[in-house]
């Protein structure tokens, strides 16, 4: 769709012309809103962490602690969204997507896929450790649980840019902001303490159950 810029001299015209002529053709005067993204997720408070989760930080402690250093957000250079590209790209093609009751005979346990098998929250787990190993901060990437197009519950990694939060999906290859998904955003962890977890819902938002980020691979 096109928009055009209607100058002062034409509204002047118009205004000047008989009703007759109007009425078989109208003219729209009103300006047209402009849809702006939303590119930075919000926080309401705080929420409880995923009981997988709280299962992984008791095995793999020194993984669920702050960083030595701590960054907001990142700058997103060209060198550093082609390591975000790689290590999505590179942690899909290697591990096999099997849910935790094939793969542990459990309803939810979270793990690094050191097999190459893993559920949606342990591709999130490598990728984090892969991209904590390029440098980027711990900070800055952050597990993320949400409700996807089928309403199941699913993890993704989010990195926190100064361009806008991106999203690390095993569903698909391409890096999005996370407007550009079909997700409802439910929780993530808080970029000041990993063990700390925020909802992403607002407070009048419908009521939502229990999320298990393994209910979809």
């Amino acid at each position: 769709m096109k928009h055009f810029i209607v100058g002062g001299a034409l509204l002047m015209f118009v205004s000047s012309l008989p009703v007759a002529v109007t009425n078989n053709h109208s003219i729209s005067l009103v300006a047209q809103p402009q849809v702006q993204k939303i590119a930075f997720l919000r926080s309401f408070g705080d929420s409880l962490p995923p009981i997988g989760y709280v299962q992984f930080c008791q095995l793999h402690q020194a993984d669920c602690r702050p960083g030595p250093v701590f960054a907001d957000r990142i700058q997103l250079t060209d060198a550093k969204f082609r390591a975000i590209e790689d290590v999505n790209r590179e942690v899909n093609t290697d591990v096999q997507p099997e849910t935790d009751l094939e793969h542990y005979g459990k309803a939810e346990w979270w793990a690094y896929p050191d097999d190459k098998k893993g559920d949606c929250e342990d591709y999130v787990l490598e990728k984090r450790r892969d991209l904590i190993q390029r440098g980027f901060p711990e900070s800055a990437l952050l597990i993320t649980v949400v409700r996807d197009e089928n309403n199941e519950g699913h993890a993704v990694l989010t990195v926190r840019t100064d361009k806008g939060d991106l999203v690390l999906d095993n569903k698909r290859r391409d890096i999005m902001l996370f407007a550009d998904t079909p997700y409802t955003y439910i929780k993530q962890q808080s970029e000041r303490n990993p063990l700390v977890w925020i909802s992403l819902l607002p407070p009048d938002s419908a009521p939502q159950t229990a999320v298990s980020a393994s209910n979809s691979h």
